[in-house]
């Protein structure tokens, strides 16, 4: 579907007062910087259009511009120094106000439905629904730190129930309800017998995701396979730090398990594993991850280093963001999706579902892997292919 996404403007919207004074320089830390070569973090909300009247690309710049006066980092522009005495690079953000990537798009072949079918795959043309698609993170010397892009698509035509018989894509969304997580909780719990013990929902999901794709993965039932789970980290420290703090304070840390304990002791204690992955990242294993990391340099290759054997799970986000209270005039998300970044085979997305208590799993899989799991049973019992 080349062509399928036409640019009608690009702009820069910056925030109500540029002035100079007060500038403010950002240092970055370890856990920003570790950072510098993956892609941008890219996120879509899908809305149905607004009626024609609405003026829709200036009632958006406006209130854009004074967010951006509140939220000034994504105004501003990483600056790099080179540090001739220690032969060392240095990175901070300037927040110089010159403002955010602001795009305008359509694409008139496209509606609700391709996105929102049942057993449809993520298509390959949403990725041109991203401005900052081809952008690492040390782009930002020279690109905005923040684009936008309204793409308006046509309205949805009555839906067809046809089924794709296999996936074009390797991206599938997959929903569960209050209830299949209930059900997966239940049955977390009674094969870990522990009755204080408390199981998140992202962990039992998580859980579920990781059996089921290892499963299908071809790996030998001696291998190693992990999963790693990005962890907020401001709670964690001492002191912790606001809620509100900006920046990368996450930390992508993995559970470790052979193929065969994670397919033969259970759901239990493969969510077991996962609850005790994050109730080990302390403040203590913490600094102590900065310190090394300072004298020991490590940076992230665009896709998390995704020379991958299929054997790690990447968790990649969480349910807690609330996505779908973002309304901007003419009423709330109809689905939220993640855009074409650091796309890696077992990279699994996480947002809340439009039902309360619910989850969305945007899941990039390899796509024998994906067949076979739309396939299964087992995995399909307590799960639903995303629909409209």
């Amino acid at each position: 579907m080349a062509g399928v996404v036409v640019l009608i403007s690009s702009s820069i919207v910056r925030p109500v007062n540029t002035s100079p004074l007060g500038r403010a320089k950002i240092h970055l830390t370890p856990f920003d910087l570790t950072t510098l070569h993956i892609d941008y973090t890219q996120r879509g909300l899908l809305f149905l259009k607004p009626d024609p009247d609405f003026n829709l690309i200036s009632r958006l710049k406006s209130p854009l511009s004074t967010a951006l006066e509140i939220f000034f980092p994504f105004a501003g522009r990483l600056v790099k120094v080179e540090n001739q005495k220690d032969n060392t690079v240095s990175f901070s953000i300037d927040c110089d106000g010159s403002g955010a990537g602001f795009h305008h798009a359509e694409a008139k072949s496209v509606s609700v439905s391709d996105f929102l079918e049942p057993r449809r795959s993520v298509q390959d043309f949403i990725e041109h629904f991203f401005p900052a698609k081809d952008f690492k993170s040390c782009d930002g010397v020279s690109e905005p730190l923040l684009a936008l892009q309204v793409t308006e698509a046509e309205r949805p035509p009555p839906p067809s129930r046809e089924l794709s018989a296999v996936p074009a894509t390797k991206d599938q969304v997959f929903h569960f309800t209050k209830k299949n997580i209930s059900d997966l909780k239940a049955k977390a719990y009674g094969e870990v017998g522990s009755s204080d013990l408390k199981l998140s929902s992202l962990q039992v999901v998580t859980a579920h995701m990781w059996r089921s794709i290892i499963r299908h993965s071809g790996l030998s039932r001696e291998g190693e396979t992990h999963c790693e789970v990005a962890v907020d980290l401001r709670h964690r420290l001492n002191p912790p730090l606001e809620k509100e703090c900006f920046g990368n304070m996450i930390y992508l840390s993995p559970a470790r398990a052979t193929v065969e304990e994670l397919l033969d002791r259970g759901l239990g204690w493969a969510a077991l594993r996962i609850n005790e992955l994050v109730r080990s990242q302390t403040n203590e294993k913490l600094k102590t991850f900065a310190e090394d990391w300072v004298r020991n340099v490590k940076i992230l290759k665009s896709g998390l280093g995704s020379k991958m054997d299929g054997d790690t799970i990447v968790v990649a986000s969480s349910p807690r963001f609330e996505v779908y209270n973002n309304d901007f005039g003419w009423g709330k998300p109809l689905a939220v999706r993640a855009g074409p970044g650091n796309s890696i085979s077992g990279k699994l997305v996480l947002f809340p579902g439009i039902e309360e208590g619910s989850i969305d799993v945007q899941a990039t899989l390899w796509p024998n892997v994906l067949v076979n799991l739309l396939d299964d049973a087992e995995f399909l019992e307590n799960v639903t292919i995303a629909s409209a």
